[in-house]
């Protein structure tokens, strides 16, 4: 974790899979803890479950972590962007998958299909840090 003349601090755990290249597991600032986008990668042995709502599952085990490394939950997200290699084939199975994480009120989502290298989803979030005045 290293800060920043800006506030600008890095987030860094070993149980979130390592960046595969320039960029941070996770960033805060202005109150806000910003995530990679993450695939399905177990962080210890790399390997990517089969099906798209295992896949799910993975990645969000991943954000979970990051989020645990600033004391944070799946509650504290308020922010969603999932990309699916296959978005009209796989969502109902990623949606199945996602919902075991979430509680209501779930966070604000947005779900495209991109074209991803070799996973059938990547997800980031954006969470709110204690302290936030939720009324406005």
């Amino acid at each position: 974790m290293t800060d920043t003349p800006n506030g600008k601090r890095g987030v860094s755990t070993p149980d979130a899979p390592r960046p595969a290249g320039a960029y941070s597991q996770g960033i805060v600032a202005g109150g806000l803890l910003y995530t990679a986008g993450f695939g399905p990668q177990h962080p210890s042995t790399g390997e990517v479950p089969q099906g798209v709502g295992a896949q799910t599952a993975q990645v969000l085990r991943n954000i979970r972590a990051v989020l645990a490394a600033e004391g944070l939950t799946m509650r504290d997200v308020v922010k969603v962007t999932t990309h699916l290699q296959h978005l009209k084939r796989d969502f109902a199975e990623y949606d199945a998958a996602y919902r075991a994480f979430f509680e209501d009120p779930c966070p604000v989502r947005t779900t495209v299909g991109s074209d991803l290298m070799d996973i059938l989803v990547e997800i980031d979030v954006v969470a709110a840090l204690p302290g936030l005045d939720a009324s406005g």
